[in-house]
């Protein structure tokens, strides 16, 4: 017959941001259990609050299902001799299976006959089998942990109770003096601890107890209740998502409130509210249906609508608090100069083997001046870039950034513009930290854009220089976020950038005032480039290329990323063309033989007086031909000039022994190749791709 389980684990208050990956992780590692104990079943439920960690798996069968395995044991030579008896190493097979000499059997495999046995193993009852989730309990881990009372065992928060029932029955196993039991608790003040006789009960059991255990049923309430109040007031509630799931793994029993805040500080910045309301103190803002933001707020109340008024009062007592620190230090800044604040900044460390913010916004401006003149920005915007170099980071000292690190660069914009700077250079400045995610919004503006490479670039560079390169996982300055940043920047704005061409630019022209710039760039870091291919993969992968596309584009001699980016997708789109394959293999040929020859070799011209057949000439003109225009083509106006050389390459080959005994000859002939070679090498490792 079979039955339900339910677990559930019962913890102080976890970290909001660590219930749902908790519970995720714990559903995984009981699938994995049953499966290795061969226990099957037909759902596994989650629940979680920030005290508990549960889950419900349905229809386990009574015990596991006996087995029948054949086991293989030594070669017939070695387990027996010549007068038929058993060797000590069939004694030890067979007492290691449990059995007997008797139960030996041979067969033959591979021409060579062995000793087997069938072992039979009968199945043990699942709630046997199910005390091993102790293991499960224990394997868990969280991003910190923590140690309580005399315990070594480190867990997120120290548990205080464990409920193992299958069906009505108590599974019995302890972690750490806590004993498994069939009683939870409910709400921390509204609710008791009540005794479950068996799984189905646990929701209804929990709810009567002001806990709602199911996470989506709690975020449903709260949709619900925000939508009801939006509908009465005519209001504008955005329901951030990750605010969202914050605030559902805040609380067991929700129930939303409005409150209210003083007209007055609607003069702050609006970002400086929402920022109060969102990051401090988990409110969702107000707007009407102008968008425009309105002095109310919505929380959540882990408990009842019991005494809501006091619970309304004390959180509009919490947010004017915080509101007035922030009205203070709005004021207070306005009366900051930026040079003074750009002054400051000399005092601020960068990183103490890099130096300081000041000596890091000296090298940008530099740097920024480099990329906008190669990326063809006009006269204005390189003087709007070169003024936004050298102010950008100075809201950093200011008293807002100081309480609110998460509004740097917004500040910066807002403070510039009430100082008198363009419109472009504040926008530039807010813009320098895009994106901040992965996958998160990209600078609007040219002048942002160059400014937010030239930043990430100098840190980059900067680390690699003093030996601070990301290895593993381990990369505790986000080097790899800030170059897939630019990665995606450049893909974003379709700049030429040649990579390596413009570092060695950046790094000559920081190298010629080191005292000045605190730092010495490594001329010969190579290994830059090396890990910027590594997020050039990553963004590849993330369009769908196929992963040969992407080794052969990644490892051409080109090192423009917009040129890698346009010819992965060149040939991602001609992959189904009738020629693909014959192109690919007579270029894949090509530079085959390239590789065979001596470098030295391939130096000095083509000579034709050494052609032998007219299949010689004709590819001479075509390679010819195609050089002179491969330098001023597009990428895709060169996969086709290297892709119509098939034939004439064919030709070539049925006609030509390219690898005689006469040197002159045979290198001649190799040097033609080589420029063939040096062509496709240019667009892609032409014989990294798959045509089969």
């Amino acid at each position: 017959m079979a039955k339900n389980l339910l677990l559930e684990i019962g913890l102080e208050e976890m970290p909001a941001h660590v219930v749902w990956p908790s519970i995720k992780q714990l559903e995984d590692k009981t699938a994995k259990f049953l499966e290795d104990q061969k226990l099957s079943y037909d759902s596994i439920e989650t629940f979680s609050t920030p005290r508990r960690l549960a889950i419900r798996v349905t229809n386990i069968p009574d015990k596991q299902d006996d087995v029948q395995e054949e086991v293989k044991g030594p070669a017939k030579k070695i387990a027996q001799d010549a007068a038929g008896n058993w060797s000590k190493a069939a004694e030890g097979f067979v007492r290691g299976q449990g059995l007997t000499t008797d139960a030996i059997t041979f067969r033959e495999l591979n021409g060579t006959e062995y000793v087997y046995v069938t072992k039979y193993i009968h199945g043990k009852t699942s709630a046997e089998v199910l005390t091993g989730l102790a293991e499960v309990v224990k394997s868990l881990n969280f991003p910190t942990e923590m140690h309580w009372g005399t315990y070594n065992f480190e867990y997120v928060r120290p548990i205080h109770w464990i409920v193992a029932l299958l069906d009505e029955e108590v599974i019995p196993f302890e972690v750490v003096d806590v004993k498994t039991g069939r009683t939870t608790q409910g709400h921390r003040f509204l609710g008791d601890a009540v005794e479950l006789a068996e799984p189905k009960a646990y929701e209804e059991k929990l709810s009567e107890q002001f806990v709602i255990a199911d996470a989506n049923k709690r975020q449903a309430l709260i949709v619900a209740q925000v939508e009801k109040i939006a509908a009465k007031h005519d209001w504008q509630i955005e329901l951030d998502p990750s605010l969202l799931e914050e605030v559902v793994n805040l609380v067991e029993y929700p129930t939303v409130f409005v409150g209210d805040f003083e007209e007055r500080f609607l003069a702050i910045p609006e970002e400086v509210l929402v920022t109060s309301m969102k990051e401090h103190q988990r409110y969702f803002e107000v707007r009407n249906q102008k968008g425009e933001l309105l002095p109310h707020f919505i929380s959540v109340r882990n408990g009842n609508d019991v005494k809501l008024d006091n619970v309304v009062k004390g959180n509009q007592k919490v947010l004017t608090a915080r509101l007035e620190d922030a009205d203070f230090f709005y004021q207070e800044d306005k009366n900051l100069s930026i040079e003074d604040c750009v002054e400051k900044l000399k005092n601020v460390t960068f990183h103490e083997k890099i130096g300081s913010m000041y000596e890091k916004m000296q090298r940008v401006a530099v740097i920024s001046q480099i990329i906008g003149t190669r990326v063809g920005l006009s006269e204005t915007e390189l003087t709007d870039l070169k003024r936004a170099a050298e102010i950008y980071k100075f809201d950093l000292v200011t008293n807002m950034v100081g309480e609110f690190p998460e509004l740097q660069g917004i500040m910066g914009e807002k403070y510039a513009l009430l100082k008198g700077e363009t419109p472009a250079v504040a926008q530039a400045i807010r813009e320098h930290y895009l994106p901040i995610a992965s996958e998160g919004a990209l600078p609007q503006s040219a002048i942002g854009a160059v400014l937010a490479i030239a930043d990430k670039l100098d840190s980059m560079l900067g680390f690699f220089a003093v030996g601070m390169i990301p290895s593993g996982s381990n990369d505790p300055y986000a080097l790899r976020r800030q170059a897939y940043g630019i990665v995606r920047i450049i893909e974003d704005k379709d700049w030429t950038f040649p990579f390596t061409d413009m570092q060695h630019a950046i790094v000559d022209a920081i190298n010629e005032d080191e005292l000045n710039f605190g730092l010495h760039f490594d001329p010969e870091q190579k290994e830059v480039f090396d890990f910027f291919k590594g997020r050039l993969r990553q963004r590849l992968s993330l369009k769908n290329i196929r992963h040969d596309i992407i080794d052969a584009v990644v490892d051409s001699t080109q090192d423009d990323l917009t040129r890698i980016f346009k010819t992965a997708q060149i040939f991602d789109q001609h992959t189904k063309d009738e020629n693909f394959k014959l192109a690919m293999e007579a270029l894949t040929r090509v530079i085959n033989l390239t590789k065979k020859a001596e470098p030295e070799s391939l130096d000095g011209a083509i000579d034709p007086k050494l052609f032998e057949n007219t299949a010689e000439n004709d590819l001479y003109e075509a390679v010819k031909s195609a050089e002179d225009k491969f330098g001023d083509q597009s990428m895709a106006e060169n996969y086709q000039t290297l892709t119509d050389l098939q034939p004439v390459i064919e030709r070539y080959f049925d006609q030509t022994m390219v690898m005689v005994d006469d040197e002159k000859v045979r290198n001649n002939r190799l040097r033609q190749l080589a420029k063939i070679a040096d062509m496709a090498q240019a667009l892609a490792s032409i014989e990294k791709l798959m045509t089969k």
